[in-house]
């Protein structure tokens, strides 16, 4: 793989550990947090797929970590999937509105992962609005910060689509979700949506707005979720 399809880790030793032993070592500590699962998971052969979507954090594992664990642990319980499509905001504005990466690998302490080339590719022929950039991806760190758990869980083999985004609005989004639609065939796929839902507010605030959110997202009710 040449160099310039390797995307180097840009949060690694601040977000979570910088080595591979203490990352496994912290990775299992927010497994078995008092606030995580309490356990670590052990991945289902029978690789039942009836999962589809997850809402993971993004904070550093010292802050989410043990919350992002509840949702890995039962993606882990879920089996394998073909590949694992990850949406992430754009927090620093570089790059592309809506960019992704269609080829190459990201590395991590863990070791590195690869993109699906085929499903990035079909993504974007299937979309108007999402562009091929590496700008917007080399200093985000909403999709990195899902890869340690990922390849903890399932190792290297497994291959993923980071899809960043700046512009949020609710038609951008709905064509991504129809270019990914149609885009994923026969395959069973796990959408990863990176997102610390509300921040910086007071706690009962916080839980209000993040409640009205879920039930929204329950309720299959787009408009709602972005009143």
């Amino acid at each position: 793989m040449a160099e310039l399809n390797l995307r180097r880790p840009a949060v690694a030793g601040s977000f979570y550990a910088g080595d591979s032993k203490s990352l496994n070592i912290q990775i299992e500590n927010c497994f078995l947090h008092k606030i995580g699962p309490g356990e670590i998971p052990l991945v289902n052969p029978k690789k039942e797929n009836n999962i589809i979507g997850l809402i993971s954090p993004h904070a550093g594992y010292m802050y989410s970590g043990p919350v992002a664990a509840h949702g890995f642990y039962k993606i882990a319980l879920d089996g394998t999937p073909d590949t694992i499509i990850i949406l992430g905001p754009n927090h620093r504005g570089f790059g592309e509105d809506i960019s992704i990466i269609v080829e190459g690998k990201w590395k991590t302490p863990l070791g590195e992962l690869e993109i699906d080339a085929d499903m990035a590719e079909n993504i974007l022929k299937n979309s108007k609005t999402i562009k091929i950039d590496n700008k917007a991806h080399q200093s985000e760190h909403s999709i990195e910060v899902q890869l340690p758990f990922i390849q903890y869980i399932f190792g290297k083999n497994i291959k993923f689509v980071p899809i960043c985004m700046t512009r949020q609005d609710i038609n951008t989004d709905i064509e991504i979700a129809q270019s990914i639609c149609s885009s994923v065939f026969d395959k069973n796929i796990l959408i990863i949506a990176s997102s610390d839902f509300t921040h910086y507010e007071p706690q009962e605030y916080a839980e209000n707005v993040d409640k009205q959110a879920i039930n929204a997202i329950l309720d299959f009710n787009p408009n709602k979720l972005y009143d």
